[in-house]
C-alpha cells in the first residue's frame, strides 16, 4: 500500500527552527506520520512548549532542544544531547535561518556571520555528526529548507540568499555519496510564505500586492503548504529522490 510508505513509525527526526513556521508544520507533519521529534529552537521557549504539546497529543515522543546555531559548537552541543538521551537521528530537517533585510552596502560583519554561520555552518556540522548513524543503518533522511531566494535573491537579502545556495551545493555534492548507503539528501524551497518572519511585511496592503503579482497562483502560500512534501521527502516514499531541489513557490521561482 501506497501510505505504508510514509509511515515514520520508530523514526527519530531532529527539526532546526522546529518549533514555529514552517519548521512546526513539518515536525506535526513526521509526527503524524510516527516519528518521535527533537524540536531545536533558539529563542522563545513558549512556542516550543505548545508544540511539544502538539506533538505529543499525536502519541509520540519529543524533546525540546535550545541551542543556537551560529554558535561555532553547536552541532556538538546538539551531538551531546542526543547521546545523553540515547537518541539516534534517522531525519535531519535542517530548517532553522537568520534573515536581515539591507542594502548591499550596509550589511555589517556580524549580520554577515550570524547569517552564514546559522544558515550554512550549522548545516553542515551537523550532518558531519549525524550522518555516520544513518550511514550504520543503512536508512536516513536528510533535508535542508533553501529559498526561491536561489533563483529570485532579493535586492536587500543578498547574504541570506548566497547561504541557501551554498546550503543547496552542499546538498549536491553529498547527494551521489550518500546515496550509496541508503541515505538521501534533498533541498525544500519555499517561496512566499506567511510566517513570522513576513507578518511585518505581509501587513503591507501595498507590499502584499506586489509580492502576490509576481506568484502564478496569485496568493501568498502558509506553513502547512511545505509538510506534506517534506513527508514525502523524509519517508520511504522519498527513496528514489535524492540531490534534488524542490520549490514549493506558487510557482514563483518561474519568473526568475
Amino acid at each position: 500500500m501506497i501510505k505504508n510508505l510514509f509511515n515514520l513509525q520508530g523514526k527519530t527526526a531532529l527539526v532546526t527552527g522546529g518549533s514555529q513556521g514552517i519548521g512546526k508544520a513539518i515536525s506535526l507533519a513526521l509526527a503524524e506520520y510516527g516519528a518521535n521529534l527533537v524540536i531545536n529552537y533558539r529563542s522563545g521557549k513558549e512556542l516550543a512548549i505548545q508544540t511539544e504539546k502538539e506533538i505529543k497529543a499525536m502519541g509520540v515522543d519529543c524533546h525540546l532542544l535550545a541551542c543556537d546555531l551560529s554558535e561555532l559548537n553547536s552541532a556538538k552541543t546538539i551531538s551531546g544531547f542526543l547521546k545523553e538521551n540515547k537518541l539516534e537521528v534517522d531525519i535531519l530537517v535542517l530548517n532553522a535561518s537568520v534573515q536581515f533585510r539591507n542594502p548591499w552596502n550596509e550589511v555589517t560583519p556580524e549580520e554577515f556571520e550570524l547569517q552564514i554561520n546559522t544558515n550554512f555552518r550549522a548545516s553542515l556540522f551537523l550532518i558531519q555528526e549525524l550522518y555516520p548513524v544513518m550511514q550504520e543503518k543503512k536508512w536516513g533522511r536528510i533535508l535542508t529548507v533553501g529559498s526561491v531566494q536561489q533563483v529570485r535573491p532579493h535586492q536587500q537579502m543578498i547574504v541570506y540568499a548566497a547561504s541557501k545556495n551554498a546550503q543547496l551545493s552542499m546538498v549536491r555534492s553529498m547527494a551521489p555519496e550518500f546515496a550509496k548507503h541508503g541515505v538521501t539528501i534533498n533541498n525544500l524551497a519555499p517561496g512566499a510564505i506567511a510566517t513570522g518572519r513576513n507578518e511585518e511585511v505581509l501587513a503591507d496592503k501595498e507590499y502584499k500586492e506586489i509580492v502576490e503579482s509576481k506568484i502564478p497562483v496569485g496568493y501568498v502560500g502558509e506553513a502547512l503548504d511545505c509538510a506534506p512534501t517534506a513527508l514525502l521527502l523524509c519517508s520511504d516514499a522519498g527513496r528514489y529522490i535524492t540531490g534534488q531541489d524542490i520549490f514549493i513557490d506558487g510557482g514563483m521561482g518561474l519568473n526568475a
